[in-house]
């Protein structure tokens, strides 16, 4: 493996932050919901492997993207440089509240959400951020070095409950059937809503982006990020295939500790508490990773002049940046839930996304993407659009969130954007 000290992050090194980025709190806490919503775990089955095709496109695009700009800073960085300074602002903004701050809440809350009782309620979420602070905030090569490991443990254990779970399946003792028929069809809203919670659980497809200065070459960061975004989409939908026709649909359906409740009719007690270990694992993970990536998009805006410059990442000191991630994701701890935060990721960070894969069609028209190139950008543009759409009509309320983060990153960046001598 490279060198990640000296040479710069490796292929490994940035397909576990990929990985560690995607496997969170999403799909460990969504099927209960999506069931509920679909009625049918075939349905919810197709719902994830559709978004997980969507996910493979963003990652080919962002991909390109960062080709045409090694450098770290993410959706801030390809649309302030592309588009407007504005855009780029409003995209970092997304990425502090919604992309990381709210992302590394909702994995918290869901790790404590499976280990009960341990601490009083969001004391051990709070912890869990404040350890992933001191991990990161420490020298660079101590944090790159936990995240590895860690992802390792967890991929291995998580291959153990797929074990269990096939042999399960093999025994004939999944239950998983269709919900009674309530004369309510199900249609495309309904549809259109199961892939954006579904597209929070592929959303950090793009985690390599926000370190690609960092990385030995712009071919790897690509690299790494579809292979991380591929290696995802088939673990999930392996896990969901266990979640959701395992037990009877009426035990999991609308319940956020969808895992929990498989392993319990897979394997008894035993096996639910290796979950529930599992999973906190898992998540613990994801609060280190995007520990980790978030305060490069910080560092970059520090360094554009647009927030504090006591927030440029040097080398071997990134607590200014760090200590504000984690303040925020602290706040939304104590002020939120798993349920308000649900779809407001989702949709958000699904739209910020698809204006960063637009980029590519901006600018010097000769690195614009042509013939089938182009196709993957195209086909994550659009149907991201249709989707966000979809929900819009289906639940306005929904978007209200994401229209408030954006009126308020553009009063933001008319407060805080560098004035002419």
């Amino acid at each position: 493996m490279t060198s990640a000290n000296e040479k710069g992050l490796g292929f490994w090194t940035l397909t576990f932050l990929v990985v560690a980025n995607m496997i969170g709190a999403g799909v460990f806490t969504t099927s209960g919901y999506t069931l509920e919503s679909l009625r049918d775990p075939k349905l919810v089955l197709f719902a994830w492997f559709a978004a997980g095709l969507l996910a493979l496109c963003g990652a080919q695009s962002y991909g390109l993207l960062v080709q045409r700009m090694p450098v770290s800073g993410g959706e801030y960085t390809f649309l302030a440089r592309t588009a407007h300074p504005l855009a780029g602002f409003i995209a970092g903004w997304v990425s502090l509240l919604a992309g990381f701050s709210g992302a590394i809440a909702f994995a918290a809350i869901a790790m404590e959400s499976y280990l009960p009782g341990i601490l009083p309620p969001k004391v051990l979420a709070a912890s869990v951020v404040i350890l992933g602070a001191l991990i990161h905030g420490a020298k660079r090569i101590i944090g790159i070095s936990t995240q590895n490991i860690a992802v390792i443990f967890k991929l291995i254990l998580l291959a153990i409950f797929l074990s269990f779970s096939t042999w399960s399946a093999t025994q004939g003792k999944w239950q998983g059937n269709s919900l009674p028929f309530t004369g309510e069809s199900i249609g495309l809203l309904a549809f259109a809503q199961a892939m954006v919670w579904i597209s929070l659980s592929y959303s950090g497809f793009n985690a390599g982006v926000y370190v690609a200065g960092e990385a030995t070459s712009p071919r790897v960061v690509s690299r790494s990020l579809i292979t991380g975004t591929a290696i995802v989409t088939l673990l999930y939908l392996l896990l969901n295939a266990a979640f959701v026709l395992a037990p009877p649909p009426s035990e999991i359906s609308g319940q956020a500790d969808i895992a929990a409740h498989a392993a319990m009719w897979i394997g008894g007690e035993s096996l639910a508490t290796f979950t529930r270990l599992v999973i906190s694992l898992a998540l613990f993970t994801s609060v280190l990773s995007m520990m980790m990536a978030g305060p490069r998009v910080y560092g970059k805006m520090a360094e554009d002049g647009i927030l504090p410059k006591v927030f440029i990442l040097r080398p071997d000191c990134t607590w200014p940046a760090v200590t504000l991630q984690m303040s925020l994701a602290l706040l939304l701890i104590f002020i939120t839930n798993l349920q308000d935060l649900l779809a407001f990721l989702g949709l958000t960070l699904s739209l910020s996304a698809s204006a960063s894969v637009l980029c590519l069609f901006l600018g010097d028209p000769t690195k614009r993407p042509r013939g089938l190139t182009a196709l993957p950008p195209l086909i994550f543009i659009i149907a991201t659009l249709i989707t966000a759409i979809l929900l819009v009509i289906h639940d306005p309320w929904q978007a209200l969130g994401t229209i408030l983060t954006i009126t308020i990153a553009a009063a933001a960046y008319q407060l805080m954007k560098p004035r002419p001598s």
